[in-house]
């Protein structure tokens, strides 16, 4: 794009002083970094002239409503005491966990929080933990991994189909999922969450669709796995309502991967340029909230 386009190029062209600047550089270093210069400032004066014609635009649209509808910045101011909270197995838990939710307990949005007994260090707020919020979202409190979690599948097939065919249910496992950060799939699979309205009108999560059709069905890195195994049921009431007896079962730990990571660190940015964190807490940008502002208008093309 040749020089870099600056805050006092846009100041220059009539932008007002305020987080439409922000905004604005945001959005081109994200949509627009291999655009000329000259012609990035050429369609900033239109939008500038006529904001209300660029309204729902897939690259300009947030300019537009930045310029018709500015923000506010305002640094949070920390609460001098924690909210309720509780920590379940606390002698447990590291201290390192125990802080980042102490620091979260402060935060002018926080309601409420809590810790359960697995609890460890995560990005701004402990895996294992749980803050309630007002009207906001934490990116990176929702998560990086959004639908990590554990899944048991319980077949209604006898256990000792697992030894005759253990070879085969391998063989499966392998075809059918990828372990390792950079493992995922040579063939891409279909699957309806691709039709949802997002892959379309959000340009951040269109371009993501490529990386989410790679790793559909992938289990990353880390302490993720999948493994077949015998479930004994010796309770006849149980929510399955199957046989006392012994089942084949598959244990699986999986997250989101690459396409929650990329979509927390995204919004995390805009939140960076909304509201800024004070400076006891400014290393931990894990933390940055989205307010209402920015919660209503992820529901358009932005």
């Amino acid at each position: 794009m040749g020089k870099k386009l600056s805050g006092k190029d846009l100041i220059k062209l009539g932008f007002p002083k305020n987080n439409s600047i922000n905004v604005t550089l945001g959005q081109i270093n994200r949509y627009q970094k291999r655009v000329k210069k000259e012609k990035i400032l050429t369609e900033a004066k239109k939008v500038l002239l006529h904001p209300e014609q660029y309204k729902g635009d897939g690259v300009w649209g947030k300019i537009a409503e930045s310029l018709l509808d500015p923000v506010i910045v305002k640094k949070q101011v920390l609460k001098t005491n924690r909210v309720p909270f509780q920590i379940y197995g606390e002698n447990e838990i590291e201290d390192q966990a125990k802080y980042q939710l102490y620091d979260a307990l402060k935060l002018p949005i926080s309601v409420a929080g809590a810790l359960m007994p697995d609890a460890h260090v995560g990005y701004g707020l402990p895996i294992g933990g749980v803050l309630a919020t007002k009207n906001t979202v934490i990116p990176y409190g929702v998560g990086v991994d959004i639908g990590c979690r554990m899944c048991l599948s319980i077949y209604p097939v006898k256990a000792s189909y697992l030894k005759g065919k253990k070879h085969q249910l391998e063989t499966i496992l392998l075809e059918h999922t990828k372990f390792g950060m950079y493992e995922t799939h040579k063939i891409k699979h279909d699957h309806p969450v691709f039709e949802r309205e997002e892959f379309k009108t959000i340009p951040l999560v269109k371009r993501l669709k490529d990386k989410a059709y790679k790793q559909l069905g992938s289990s990353g890195g880390g302490n993720h796995f999948v493994e077949f195994g015998i479930v004994n049921i010796l309770d006849a009431n149980n929510e399955w309502n199957l046989p006392i007896g012994e089942y084949l079962g598959v244990l699986s730990h999986s997250g989101s991967r690459g396409l929650g990571a990329n979509i927390a660190k995204h919004y995390t940015y805009l939140a960076t340029k909304q509201c800024p964190l004070p400076k006891q807490v400014v290393y931990n940008r894990h933390l940055m909230a989205l307010d209402d502002y920015y919660l209503d208008d992820n529901v358009k093309p932005h």
